[in-house]
């Protein structure tokens, strides 16, 4: 398939580049196919099945379970693959060369972890001529829904994926996944009334009440006095005057997140890389 470049119009792939790109990451699938453990296709290939928009990365993202993620590891490294474990809570790196496979098991907030849900709603599909799975397009949503950092935002992301599937989605199951941050979805199907105003009925009314439900009695209800920020789970860096300076409990760590003191150190520090 081809691509055109997204988010950084400045990078210029030449066919050449694109070609070794792709058999790198065939190899990398071939590896994976191997080795016979399950694992999904997401990123920038999945994107364009489920909304037509096409765009060049340098990275390929495969999304396995936790558990499986040495052996998948050690199927790349056995392939040529060199690894790096830069951030254990969520993502490893099998580089070759100046492409990436990103081995992703959880999500940078830590929340989105892959589980066997993943594995049970996928989506058959064809990528880079291998028939393989890509990460069904709920989770694709719900984990793209809370990346709101200053130098990327993926709510447009969201509103094109709501466009192309929002009557087919598995709502209920989609609702669950946000759980307590059901906020959050309701303030992306929002959003995506704004931006497509006559197409506002791809949302089942029923999702809309269920949301706008709960914030009714939302506003009903005393609100806690506990010092907690939840914009850590939007952003890794736009939300530390809160936790570093102002005493609120960043609600990424443990226990009522999923990261340690020490995952959320290490992300912090990493502020202004690619990933």
């Amino acid at each position: 398939m081809g691509f055109e470049v997204n988010r950084m119009p400045e990078v210029r792939v030449t066919a050449s580049e694109l070609e070794a790109a792709e058999r790198i990451y065939r190899d990398g699938l071939d590896a994976l196919d191997a080795l016979g453990l399950p694992f999904l296709v997401g990123g920038a290939y999945a994107f364009a099945r489920y909304t037509g928009i096409e765009r060049y990365t340098k990275d390929f993202d495969v999304f396995v379970e936790a558990s499986n993620l040495e052996p998948v590891l050690g199927a790349l490294a056995a392939a040529g693959f060199s690894i790096e474990r830069r951030f254990p809570h969520w993502l490893a790196k099998a580089r070759r060369g100046g492409n990436y496979i990103d081995v992703i098991y959880s999500s940078g907030n830590g929340l989105a972890r892959v589980d066997g849900q993943w594995f049970e709603h996928a989506v058959p599909g064809e990528v880079l001529g291998r028939q393989v799975r890509l990460v069904p397009p709920e989770e694709m949503l719900w984990s793209k829904s809370f990346i709101m950092e200053r130098e990327r935002y993926d709510g447009a992301d969201v509103v094109h994926l709501l466009r192309a599937l929002a009557s087919t989605f598995d709502w209920t199951r989609l609702i669950e996944r946000f759980g307590r941050y059901w906020r959050v979805l309701l303030s992306h199907v929002v959003l995506f009334g704004f931006v497509y105003p006559g197409e506002r009925d791809r949302i089942p009314v029923w999702v809309m009440e269920t949301l706008v439900g709960r914030l009714e009695q939302d506003l009903r209800t005393p609100a806690s006095d506990e010092r907690i920020c939840q914009g850590t789970i939007l952003s890794r860096q736009q939300y530390l005057p809160d936790v570093e300076q102002w005493g609120y409990h960043d609600a990424r760590v443990f226990p009522r997140g999923h990261m340690s003191a020490d995952d959320t150190a290490t992300w912090t520090a990493a502020i202004g890389d690619d990933k």
